[in-house]
């Protein structure tokens, strides 16, 4: 077997530090928030899998239903030395890639970069063990900081699946895709996943499944500020909720307080008030049309070559090409 290359630039100090300043920031605005990055401890990755075998939740079976079919082409197109995934987790729909890339006869290494060092090594030698013949470059860090650290033979492609695009405000977005495409060479490749509007009534019962599975992923949250900084939230206090906002074109899941609450989070210096009734918004997940992809990629220095939907045309895959 391949032996992995992992290369840590996001600490336990590190994460500890970005939660301390996230919880400070979110909870003492005006309108309450946390980013939705910190659901995801062993618990939450855990929850999460399950959701995507939920009945409710399509986008992963959508788009790995457009990879399944087109893996062969984008290996054709892109022609990649490197795959790089970014935000890899189990890094499941990505063997499709790299079993099209090495059929194909161009793929020498894989690059997967994650904020979790326990779960990239995991996934990483998983990979490798699989790929004897693949060189497997693993990157702790966040891909919103790290993204100029990345290695690899160009050209590469850079995969980032799964519609997490959808959880940046726009602003943010924008901000992201220049990133990528800052790190890119001219004529490199990125392969986004973004799920599409659609009606209401699908949407939200995507983010409120009937098992309440999602609800518990939601309070996850708050067990993880818990368990890392010593608060007291009580999860079951809080509600889950999920609201398609029609304007912005995302749904938003939301932790209601059922009751006046006070809570306490030392590890953060903080006390926080809740009236009943009042929400901190955990998530947000844009939806998006053909048309606002290709503009927002365009905006970023990327061209659209290919895009792609499953059959029931619930989530979009785009490649598009670095350009000058």
């Amino acid at each position: 077997m391949t032996d992995v290359d992992l290369e840590v630039h996001h600490s336990a100090e590190d994460i500890a530090a970005a939660l301390r300043a996230d919880v400070r920031e979110g909870l003492t605005a005006g309108r309450k928030w946390l980013p939705s990055k910190w659901f995801y401890d062993a618990r939450g990755s855990e929850l999460f899998e399950r959701i995507t075998e939920l009945p409710e939740y399509y986008p992963t079976r959508a788009e790995r239903a457009v990879l399944d079919r087109q893996a062969a082409e984008i290996a054709k197109i892109s022609g990649a030395h490197t795959l790089v995934e970014l935000g890899s987790g189990s890094s499941e729909k990505t063997r499709l890639l790299l079993d099209a890339l090495r059929e194909h006869g161009t793929l020498r290494s894989f690059v997967p970069l994650d904020v979790s060092e326990s779960a990239l090594a995991e996934a990483s030698n998983a990979i490798a063990a699989d790929y004897p013949s693949l060189a497997v470059h693993g990157v702790v860090g966040d891909f919103t900081e790290h993204l100029g650290l990345l290695p690899g033979d160009r050209p590469r492609l850079v995969a980032f699946l799964g519609g997490t695009i959808g959880n940046f405000l726009p602003a943010d977005r924008a901000k992201f895709l220049r990133s990528v495409r800052d790190v890119l060479s001219e004529g490199e490749w990125l392969l986004l996943g973004t799920d599409l509007v659609k009606e209401r009534d699908t949407l939200e019962r995507a983010y409120d499944d009937a098992a309440g599975v999602t609800a518990e992923f939601n309070r996850n949250v708050l067990r993880v500020i818990n368990e890392r900084l010593g608060a007291d939230f009580d999860p079951a206090a809080f509600a889950h909720e999920s609201y398609w906002d029609a304007e912005a074109e995302w749904i938003e899941m939301r932790l209601r307080a059922r009751t006046d609450l006070r809570v306490a989070i030392p590890g953060a210096d903080l006390e926080v008030s809740f009236a009943a009734g009042e929400h901190i918004r955990t998530e947000i997940s844009a939806k998006f049309r053909p048309e606002g992809v290709r503009a927002e990629l365009s905006a970023a220095g990327f061209t659209l070559e290919r895009w792609w939907t499953d059959p029931d045309g619930l989530f979009g895959v785009s490649l598009s090409r670095a350009i000058a």
